[in-house]
């Protein structure tokens, strides 16, 4: 069976507005490029007890599930701490996080023409960057070498945690999904095959959209309303999405019950997911 995918966003800067999630829309597109897709996605502050919380979520469902920021060095950075509470586990130093971390301080102090001193305090607290949960495995952060890390939770869950840069999380998440996921890709293509209704109310589609729902296993019916496209006007989208193989059949019925009933049908539109 191809797992849930679901996906974590830690920090206030998110949700005061300060900064825009990019993630949500790249998780998706990595996602979709593999034939899988996002099923979830929790906004979480700076809140040492919503941050477990939502992890101990992840870890105790089977779900794959990406954790962006927090996983930093500074006071309002907590993800390590609170994912090691969430597996009751404690907080050890990577050994091979340790290397990387040191490799890194290495290259800087070599383009600041400065001698590397290992027992600096500004370089010792940069070793707190590789303390991560007992047992956890090192996810590779090709742009400046300071490594994520994955968890596995006891119901089966598996937690990737990456940095909040996009430009260091993103490749790490393609790595994970490579490495980890590699068997699920393309293996069952979805789609989605919709049509635009004009003057259609949602509540007189429900129990249509329930019908072919019940005689059609594994679709889903969705309908989508605006108010002020600006080329639809007010209209609803409404559509079948799901295993390819599946949604034809479920389209054919639909198709033809609204034609039966007289909509106002506009544009068709099939995405392939």
């Amino acid at each position: 069976m191809t797992p849930t995918f679901g996906l974590i966003i830690v920090g206030d800067e998110i949700l005061s507005g300060k900064r825009a999630d990019k993630h949500l829309p790249k998780v998706i597109e990595l996602l979709s490029a593999r034939g899988l897709a996002l099923t979830y996605a929790d906004y979480v502050g700076d809140d040492r007890p919503r941050i477990t919380g939502a992890l101990q979520r992840a870890f105790a469902s089977s779900d794959i599930v990406f954790s962006c920021g927090g996983i930093g060095a500074t006071p309002d950075d907590h993800t390590r701490q609170c994912a090691a509470a969430a597996l009751q586990r404690p907080l050890v130093l990577h050994p091979r996080a340790k290397a990387l971390i040191t490799e890194r301080m290495q290259e800087v102090a070599r383009e600041q023409g400065e001698a590397f001193d290992p027992d600096r305090p500004d370089n010792l607290h940069r070793l707190n960057m590789g303390v991560f949960p007992e047992g956890a495995r090192i996810i590779p952060n090709p742009y400046n070498k300071i490594p994520g890390f994955s968890c596995d939770g006891p119901g089966g869950g598996m937690v990737h945690f990456v940095p909040g840069f996009p430009v260091m999380a993103w490749p790490m998440m393609e790595w994970v999904l490579e490495h980890y996921c590699a068997q699920w890709f393309n293996r069952q293509p979805r789609m989605e095959h919709s049509v635009v209704l004009y003057g259609a109310m949602e509540a007189a589609l429900t129990p249509l959209m329930e019908r072919i729902e019940a005689r059609h296993p594994g679709i889903k019916v969705f309908s989508l309303p605006s108010v002020d496209h600006p080329v639809h006007g007010r209209h609803v989208e409404l559509g079948v999405k799901g295993a390819a193989a599946l949604v034809p059949a479920a389209w054919q019925e639909l198709h033809q019950a609204l034609h039966q009933t007289g909509a106002s049908m506009g544009p068709e539109m099939v995405r392939h997911l």
